[in-house]
């Protein structure tokens, strides 16, 4: 990336423009079309298991039925962000806005089997994944060094709000009932995807010098596995996202057994949803007065505190507090997982990282969910939010011992 090289020096210099800095109209798109994707995505994901539960699916399918989200990208990634390396990733996004179109219109369709739902999950998780390594290094190349941190926490708080979006308006159609309207809400997924796909051309591809294109092969993803600091980081990320996604699946579940209401599991997401965007408000300043390793270290443990506390047989206010905890733990602590992957990756080589994050993300997507299935069956929902607690608390450790920065 030569001439992001050239930018970013330009901009350290006295006298230059602080408004050269900032791509204004490519982050308005980025941010609209990051809010519109999660949204989608967090309401299709959520409706699916409350179909499968209106299947009569057993908890093996519905982990099976989650693990496809993550089947078929988790063999792509590292080629999507090669690709995204030599500059296609606004057409990444687009690519993947259109899937998650197809996704969810077959959702809305035919949610009549789990093999159906396997298939449109498969579809969608594939669309996800595009659109996700192209708003990653969007969110990169939209920003020079001053206002870079600035763009991750304002895109990690676009996730959040989206991530919230797709709850809020489950427990709008919910209501209180156990079993919401499942074809609804497919329906309301496929006109937010309608509404992904036009956004989608507002994001902009700026091109890629050739010399950098030759430059993108040199840096293998063995040799970036080797930096221990790097490797800490993706394991971070991992247990973060995955920790996500369970409460996403699973909470469903978790309120049936529990006797809670539809319009509860919806506002609980969404509550957690809030609190990661008021969190990351302050994301920049905080790494400021705390500091990188410091920060992530607690974190890290809020999550694991606030995973203990939900998978403990308690009450709802005290299931409200423990997800405002997950809320500000998780949410700081998967946008430094993702400023720090671009801060230890190669600068030429920013998008495979990245897309090595993702593919990290999706293996535990893939068996995690799987593995947590066979252990709920033993222990109930509540054993897989403790074990996921752990998992936590041991990553958080790990990656403060072997990320040595500021």
């Amino acid at each position: 990336m030569a001439m992001a090289d050239s930018q970013d020096a330009q901009v350290g210099k006295p006298g230059a423009a602080a408004t050269s800095d900032l791509n204004r109209p490519l982050f308005v798109a980025l941010i609209a079309h990051t809010v519109t994707v999660n949204a989608v995505v967090a309401l299709a994901r959520v409706t699916t298991s409350y179909r499968a539960i209106e299947l009569d699916l057993s908890v093996v399918w519905l982990g099976v039925i989650a693990s496809g989200f993550s089947l078929i990208p988790v063999f792509s990634a590292v080629w999507v962000g090669r690709l995204i390396d030599r500059g296609y990733d606004a057409l990444s996004a687009r690519v993947g806005a259109a899937m998650m179109l197809v996704a969810c219109a077959g959702l809305w369709w035919m949610p009549n089997s789990a093999v159906h739902l396997l298939l449109f999950s498969i579809v969608l998780g594939f669309g996800h994944l595009f659109c996700m390594a192209g708003h990653q290094m969007i969110a990169v190349r939209c920003a020079g060094p001053i206002s870079r941190e600035h763009v991750f926490g304002y895109h990690m708080i676009a996730i959040a709000i989206g991530q919230g979006l797709g709850p809020m308006m489950l427990s709008w159609l919910g209501g209180d009932a156990h079993l919401p309207p499942t074809q609804l809400l497919f329906a309301a997924a496929l006109v937010g995807a309608m509404i992904s796909q036009v956004v989608a051309f507002g994001l902009r591809r700026t091109g890629t010098p050739a010399a950098a294109r030759g430059r993108t092969e040199t840096v293998t993803v063995r040799e970036m596995l080797r930096q221990r600091s790097l490797v800490a980081v993706l394991i971070a990320s991992v247990v973060t996202v995955t920790a996500f996604e369970l409460l996403t699946v699973y909470l469903p579940l978790l309120g049936t057994e529990r006797q809670i209401d539809t319009r509860d599991i919806g506002l609980l997401l969404a509550a957690r949803s809030l609190v990661s965007i008021v969190s990351r408000t302050f994301y920049a300043r905080l790494i400021m007065l705390v500091g990188r390793q410091r920060l992530m270290l607690a974190c890290m443990m809020l999550g694991a505190a606030g995973f203990t506390l939900m998978g403990l047989p308690v009450s709802l206010p005290l299931m409200y507090v423990a997800m405002a905890v997950v809320g500000v733990g998780l949410g700081i602590a998967a946008t430094l997982g993702f400023s720090e992957v671009v801060a230890l990756a190669p600068h030429h080589a920013r998008a495979t990282a990245l897309s090595l994050r993702l593919t990290g993300n999706r293996i535990g997507q893939l068996l995690v969910p799987a593995a947590a299935s066979v252990v709920a069956e033993i222990t109930g929902i509540g054993g897989v939010l403790l074990i996921i607690a752990a998992c936590l608390a041991a990553s958080g450790a790990f990656t403060h011992i072997s990320v040595k920065r500021p």
